[in-house]
């Protein structure tokens, strides 16, 4: 028997079909182990020794691994081909090996790129040993961001308090939102003109052109800078008889974009499908891992987690053949498309990100995926296919109009694609407009040619500032600065929500004023640890590390020696000192220059003092110099309460009713219509707490209306898994079982596999199994230590016994919790015989109440009642 570990349930039930009954495949249901949240994990002093403790919900997998091992003589570890899924298959070997379980098994490494039969098989014929050189690059990137974590944050506690946390990228992201929102604030507008000209040939054609020289000179930006240069222009371009000069007319080539990256996907799905960045890769995670397509589970698309762009030569000769089959030879190019990535740091590890199978077109899958799964297929197909078309070939036309002594020249542009090429399948999107004109036909000139004026239009301009972050540009940039990786900008995207450091408004991102201020701590404070610079050198080494080129200690004990003098550094600064540098840095934006003139800085109330930025036990807020005579205070952006009116999102396209956003006592959610003549109670749902109100458009609204939906069924007994939200939040059921989604989990995209893994962590008994302690000495039966809604506890069969204060649970012993559950039972056998005799007078006074006059009654109640208020007060 051999044993195969795998991440996901679905996926092993997936595998194990393809292996057959000589393997037995078991899910790891992700990461087993993580560094506790506490002091002392990762040890500089140890040359950065680190506790790693199994996580919630993990003990049974890692016993039923375990089990399995017993009538087994090899182990394969199979989870994801990227650093993660290393990391993952090193703590699954490591746990093991100090449970000695691994005596006499050979333990071998496979990877699967995708899930189809003939790549699993291949995979499992060509093993490997574990990349140690990936696993200490796991190592380091995680002790780098608990160290800056665990000692970073509870700096910004202690001189900022109300401050969230600091992360070792987060905070570098959070700089470039708060950086990009500065300059639009300090943006001047700078006014310049065009002028624009519609002429007409001699049989009625309309030649829209500009003017772009004046007096034999080409025109800049900014060379008609206001109306009365512009009209002056204006009138010189009416005195004139204008004739065609000249014709420009070349054909261009435009090539197709590589196959989707990681970082790609999650920009193009944002622009497209309006999808966040972790709604994308959870989506991607199901295609994957598997669907069901004609009684057969297989996997769709390659594994989503890549930077490179290059594709297998026989998914390029499928390509072709499906190019040619479905658009015709002229689509398929003389040669195949070879791309190499240009991206920093781009490892090339695995393929780009495509269909496992190119002739399946996305409408015959659509059946059986879910609406975002059937348009995340179709965008990867599309891209995939299209970066193996045949170029476009585009026609453009430029006609040069002057007057007969030559003093000013107009230019029309045009252009007609020839050939389209790959743009008959894909186009990609843009985050800003190009500023190009679009296309367009001009008539058929010739030079010498007269053309009449017809219209002669000055138009007045304002240089606008840059735009602000949306998901996809802020990717972009990231991946640009070379900070952070494609596989982490979901998380960081999300803890910078989770934090309210920056909001969502019409899908970009602005900083709130809690995260302006601890950009401005930062950078003030840590300036080197929030440089674009420093950091993405530091992600070279760990891709160094990865290579087996430098050494994971080194790099931490040179990160180590500096952080820990910077930290130091603050131990002696007050807190006063930090207001005024955050006060004076963020003035312009906390204090902006009012219409009227006056100072922003004049207290309203009592005219007299001034407002600053002060600090409370709940965080920064603004306040009056003349505190406590005058108590002025205004809360910060994203600290006050929002607008409790219903605001209108749109009409639900089936129902034709108004779906509305409204705050209740409760927190913000959106209905369905209003109360109608019958009185029934229209449709509401509850905003997660992660999620902003002014983030939620027609889209989302209609997402959470359709709430509770089907997730699937589950692999191990076929009943249907649920999603919904709640009275305690979002939430997953199955078979009557509840489990909370966590942080990091989208209620409207959380797919199957994810699904199970949270429900694992439920426990018959209502508790998540922490590990096993082992069999009880005298009853028999296994003894776990669980966690609780109150904390940790031990449990034995029926009893449960709450660890007392001062035991940590990483430290409790079999023997102390036998000795904890026994006190439990002898305490519950003694209530049992105090309860028996209050049962028989329970019983006698119940007899002698049915006696009672109604009088004395009513008189019991009223001492009752005053009782229970005298309690109250």
């Amino acid at each position: 028997m051999n044993v195969v570990v795998v991440e996901s349930p679905a996926k092993a039930s997936t595998i194990n079909k393809y292996l057959g009954p000589d393997f037995v495949v078991l899910a790891s249901y992700g990461h087993v182990r993580d560094l506790p949240p506490k002091d002392g994990s990762v040890r500089p002093d140890e040359n950065f020794e680190m506790t790693w403790a199994v996580s919630d919900g993990a003990e049974k997998n890692i016993r039923a691994i375990g089990q399995a091992l017993k009538k087994s003589d090899h182990l394969y570890l199979a989870t994801d081909p990227d650093r993660e899924g290393e990391a993952i298959s090193w703590h699954v070997m490591d746990e093991l090996n100090e449970r000695n379980l691994l005596n006499g098994i050979a333990v071998e490494r496979v990877v699967f790129t995708e899930i189809t039969k003939s790549a699993v098989l291949n995979a499992m014929a060509n093993p490997r040993r574990l990349d140690d050189d990936l696993v200490d690059a796991y190592r380091a990137r995680r002790a780098l961001d608990y160290l800056v974590g665990f000692t970073l944050s509870p700096v910004l506690w202690r001189k900022l308090p109300g401050s969230r946390s600091a992360g070792r990228v987060q905070s570098v992201a959070l700089r470039l939102i708060c950086e990009r929102e500065a300059a639009i604030e300090a943006f001047v507008p700078r006014e310049y003109w065009t002028v624009a000209a519609k002429l007409k040939t001699a049989d009625g054609k309309d030649i829209e052109a500009r003017l772009t020289h004046l007096d034999g000179n080409k025109l800049d930006k900014f060379d008609l800078p206001d109306e009365a240069h512009a009209f002056a222009a204006r009138d010189r371009i009416q005195a004139g008889e204008h004739s065609v000069e000249n014709i420009e007319a070349k054909r261009t080539r435009r090539n197709p974009s590589p196959p989707f990256t990681t970082s790609t996907l999650q920009q193009e799905a944002s622009r497209k499908l309006s999808f966040t960045a972790r709604q994308t890769m959870g989506v991607a995670q199901q295609l994957y891992e598997g669907r069901e397509i004609d009684g057969e589970s297989v996997g769709l698309i390659t594994y989503m987690r890549t930077d490179g762009v290059h594709i297998a030569a026989e998914a390029v000769s499928a390509a072709r053949a499906t190019i040619g089959r479905e658009y015709g030879k002229a689509y398929v190019p003389d040669e195949p498309r070879a791309y190499r990535s240009q991206a920093k740091n781009a490892q090339e590890a695995h393929e780009a990100i495509r269909p496992t199978d190119l002739s399946r077109l996305p409408a015959s899958v659509k059946g059986a995926l879910s609406d975002d799964q059937a348009r995340l297929y179709e965008l990867i197909w599309k891209r995939a296919l299209a970066s193996q078309m045949a170029s476009a070939e585009i026609d453009q036309t430029a006609i040069v109009i002057t007057p007969g002594d030559g003093a000013h020249s107009l230019r029309a542009t045009g252009s007609v694609i020839a050939f389209d090429g790959f743009l008959r399948l894909y186009q990609e999107g843009r985050d800003e407009p190009n500023g190009e004109d679009s296309d367009r036909r001009l008539p058929k000139v010739e030079k010498g040619q007269p053309l009449s004026l017809a219209a002669v239009s000055p138009e007045q301009h304002f240089t606008e500032p840059p735009p602000r972050f949306s998901e996809a540009s802020l990717v972009k940039e990231l991946e640009r600065l070379g900070i952070g990786r494609p596989s982490t900008y979901a998380s960081i995207i999300s803890v910078l929500q989770e934090r309210n450091y920056v909001r969502l408004d019409r899908r970009r991102f602005v900083p709130e004023d809690r995260g302006r201020i601890v950009t401005v701590f930062l950078e003030n404070y840590f300036r080197r640890y929030v440089e674009y610079d420093f950091t993405a050198g530091l992600e070279n080494e760990l891709d160094n590390i990865s290579d087996g080129q430098l050494n994971w200690q080194k790099v931490l004990s040179d990160f180590w020696a500096d952080f820990k003098s910077a930290i130091d550094e603050t131990s002696e600064l007050r807190i006063k000192q930090v207001i005024e540098v955050l006060d004076d840095t963020l003035a312009p934006h906390l204090f902006p220059p009012s219409d009227d003139g006056k100072d922003p800085r004049v207290c309203p109330s009592c005219d007299d003092g001034r407002l600053n930025l002060k600090l409370g036990k709940h965080g920064p807020f603004i306040g009056c110099t003349n505190y406590p005579d005058c108590r002025h205070t205004r809360p910060l952006n994203g600290d006050g309460d929002e607008d409790s009116g219903p605001r209108e999102i749109g009409m639900h396209p089936e129902h034709e009713l108004m779906v509305s956003l409204r705050k209740g006592p409760f927190g913000h959610y959106v209905q369905l219509g209003d109360t109608g003549e019958d009185g029934k109670k229209p449709k509401r749902v509850s905003l997660p707490r992660d999620l902003m109100p002014d983030r939620v458009d027609l889209e989302l609204a209609l997402g959470l209306l359709s709430l509770p939906r089907d997730i699937g069924p589950h692999p191990e007994g076929g009943k249907m898994i649920s999603a919904g939200i709640g009275r305690f939040g979002p939430y997953v059921k199955h078979d009557g079982k509840f489990k909370s989604l966590k942080k990091d989990d989208d209620i409207l995209s959380i797919g199957l596999n994810r699904a199970v893994v949270l429900l694992a962590e439920v426990s018959q008994r209502g508790g998540s199994v922490l590990r096993e302690l082992g069999e009880h000495p005298d009853d028999g039966g296994p003894i776990t230590l669980k966690k609780g809604r109150y904390g940790p506890y031990v449990q034995h069969k029926r009893i449960n016994a709450t660890l007392p204060k001062g035991v940590e649970e990483d430290a409790i012993t079999l023997d102390q919790a036998v000795a904890l559950i026994a006190a439990k039972a002898a305490k519950k056998k003694g209530a049992k015989k105090k309860a028996a005799p209050k049962k028989k007078a329970a019983t006698k006074k119940a007899a002698a109440k049915k006696k009672t006059p109604a009088k004395k009654k009513a008189t019991t109640k009223k001492k009752s009642a005053a009782k229970e208020s005298a309690e109250d007060s």
